[in-house]
C-alpha cells in the first residue's frame, strides 16, 4: 500500500506585482508621501527650542508641540486608542479595509520597497527573468544594489523611530561619534531589521498570516459595505476575443481573461473568485481592469467598489450610497465625533498645573500652646514651558494655617516636591480625621488654580 505525503503548509509562491497607474494607484502614493513626510519629518520639527514631538521616557515627559503630558495624563492615550478603534470600525463598515490598502505601515513600506526594486531590477517581466537566470556579475550587482538600498532605508527608518524617544539631533551626534547607548543600538537595529524583513521579504505574508485584522474583518462587513468586487453577471463567461468582435453575439461576457487584475495585486489573489480575506482593498485591480476595458471600448467598472446589495438588486449609485450611510455607520460616526469633541475640549482646557498631596507618616506634633501640626509633601507639576510661581494656602478648620513658606518657584516642565507644615489651634478640630483642602494658585495667572483634598489628624 503506497504512502501519500501531504504538505501541512502551502508553499509560498513568490509574487511579482505589476506596476499600475490609475486613480487608486495615485491615491496610494499620495498616502505614502503624506505618512512618510509626517514620520520622517516630524522628528526634526522644533517648538520652543526643543523637539516638537518627543516621548522622553527618561524624564517621563511627552512633548507634542505646545503640549507637555506626564504619566498622570495616561487617560489621553486611552482616549486616542478608543478613537483609533472607532475610526477603524467606521471606515471598515463604510468601505472595507481602507486602512490596509492605503495607510498601514506594512502596505506603505512594501510599496516603497517595490518601487526601489523596480528602479533597480526593472518591471515585472524583467524581475522574473532576473530571478530565473543563473548567478552572474550583473545579477549579483543588481541584487546587491537593491539590498543595500533596502538596508539604508530600513536603518534610516529605525533611526527616525528612536529619534522620537531620544532627541534626534543628539541621536545623530551619537551615531556619528559612535557613542550610542546599548538600547539605542538595539532599537535602531531591531526596527530597521523589522522594516527590512517585513517590507522586503515577507510582504503579503504579513497581511495573509500575521495580521489579525485580516481575520476578523468579515465581522465588520455587511451587505452594504463597499468592497472591491468583480461583477460576475457582466463578466462571465470570460474569454479572449478580438476587439472588433461582438462579444455578446459570441456568448461572452465583458472579461477578456487578460489576468491583469491578478498581476497587479500585491497579495496575488484573483478578485474574480470573489472577496477573499487576503484582499487589502487597494483598488489596483480596478485601475488595471478599467484600462483594459477602455482599450477594448467597453464600459468601465467590471471590477469596482460596490456593495453586495447594489449588485444583487442592481441599485444605482444614489441608492447604494444611501445604504452605505446606514444606522451602523451613523452610530459609529456620532460616537466618534462626541469622543473627539470631548477630547479636544479637554485638551483646550487642560490645566498645566498638577498637585499630589501626601501626608507624612509621622505622628502629629503637639506644640507648647496645644496646637496640632501635620506635615505634608506637595508634589507640584508645572506643565508650562516657562517657570511659574505658585501660592499655597489651606482651608478647613477655623484658624488653620501653613507655618512655613507659602510660595514656591517651579521651573518649566518640572516636578518639585514641597514640604508643608499645617497647624490648627488647640480645641478647634475634633479628635481623629479632619478634612482639609490645599489651594495652589498661579501667582501670575490666578485663574490657574488647583484644589486638592487631604486629611488632618488630631491625636487623643
Amino acid at each position: 500500500m503506497s504512502e501519500v505525503e501531504m504538505a501541512l503548509f502551502e508553499e509560498r509562491r513568490k509574487i511579482y506585482p505589476r506596476s499600475q497607474k490609475g486613480w487608486f494607484a495615485s491615491w496610494r502614493w499620495v498616502l505614502v508621501f503624506f505618512t512618510q513626510i509626517l514620520f520622517y519629518g516630524g522628528a526634526w520639527l522644533h517648538w520652543n527650542d526643543r523637539q516638537a514631538v518627543l516621548f522622553d521616557l527618561t524624564t517621563r515627559k511627552f512633548y507634542i508641540f505646545g503640549l507637555v503630558l506626564w504619566p498622570q495624563d495616561f487617560i489621553y492615550l486611552a482616549v486616542l486608542l478608543v478613537i483609533s478603534a472607532l475610526s477603524l470600525f467606521l471606515f471598515t463598515a463604510i468601505a472595507g479595509r481602507l486602512f490596509c490598502g492605503y495607510a498601514c505601515p506594512q502596505t506603505v513600506y512594501t510599496e516603497i520597497f517595490m518601487w526601489i526594486e523596480k528602479k533597480i531590477e526593472g518591471d515585472r517581466n524583467a524581475r522574473i527573468k532576473l530571478d530565473d537566470a543563473p548567478m552572474s556579475v550583473r545579477k549579483f550587482s543588481l541584487k546587491s544594489a537593491k539590498h543595500l538600498a533596502w538596508l539604508a532605508l530600513s536603518l534610516w527608518t529605525g533611526f527616525t523611530f528612536v529619534g522620537y524617544f531620544t532627541p534626534i539631533h543628539v541621536l545623530a551626534q551619537e551615531v556619528f561619534a559612535f557613542t550610542l547607548g546599548p538600547w539605542e543600538y538595539f532599537w535602531i537595529l531591531f526596527y530597521g531589521f523589522a522594516t527590512y524583513g517585513n517590507a522586503g521579504f515577507m510582504r503579503e505574508q504579513v497581511c495573509k498570516y500575521m495580521c489579525p485584522y485580516a481575520r476578523f474583518q468579515s465581522a465588520m462587513f455587511d451587505k452594504d459595505t463597499l468592497i472591491v468586487t468583480y461583477d460576475t453577471a457582466r463578466g462571465e463567461p470570460r474569454g479572449s476575443r478580438n476587439k472588433k468582435v461582438d462579444f455578446k453575439a459570441e456568448g461572452l461576457g465583458s472579461c477578456v481573461d487578460c489576468g491583469i487584475c491578478v498581476q497587479v495585486c500585491p497579495t496575488g489573489i484573483d478578485i474574480r473568485k470573489g472577496l477573499q480575506y487576503e484582499c487589502i482593498a487597494c483598488g489596483l485591480c480596478i485601475d488595471g481592469c478599467d484600462q483594459v476595458m477602455d482599450k477594448m471600448g467597453y464600459e468601465p467598472g467590471l471590477i469596482r467598489y460596490t456593495t453586495d446589495h447594489a449588485l444583487e438588486r442592481k441599485l444605482d449609485n444614489k441608492a447604494m450610497w444611501r445604504r452605505v450611510f446606514r444606522l451602523r455607520t451613523l452610530i459609529y460616526g456620532s460616537i466618534l465625533g462626541v469622543i473627539i469633541l470631548a477630547a479636544a475640549l479637554s485638551l483646550a482646557y487642560h490645566v498645566p498645573l498638577k498637585v499630589d498631596v501626601m501626608r507624612d507618616r509621622s505622628m502629629p506634633k503637639v506644640t507648647d500652646t496645644g496646637a496640632i501640626e501635620n506635615v505634608y509633601r506637595l508634589q507640584i507639576t508645572n506643565s508650562h514651558e516657562e517657570a511659574h510661581k505658585y501660592l499655597i494656602s489651606v482651608k478647613g478648620a477655623q484658624g488653620i494655617e501653613i507655618v512655613n513658606q507659602t510660595e514656591i518657584d517651579v521651573p518649566a516642565a518640572s516636578v518639585i516636591p514641597f514640604p508643608v507644615r499645617v497647624r490648627i489651634p488647640a480645641g478647634v478640630a475634633e479628635v481623629g480625621s479632619n478634612r482639609i483642602r490645599f489651594v495652589i494658585q498661579d501667582i501670575n495667572v490666578p485663574k490657574i488654580t488647583v484644589t486638592e483634598k487631604a486629611v488632618f489628624l488630631v491625636p487623643k
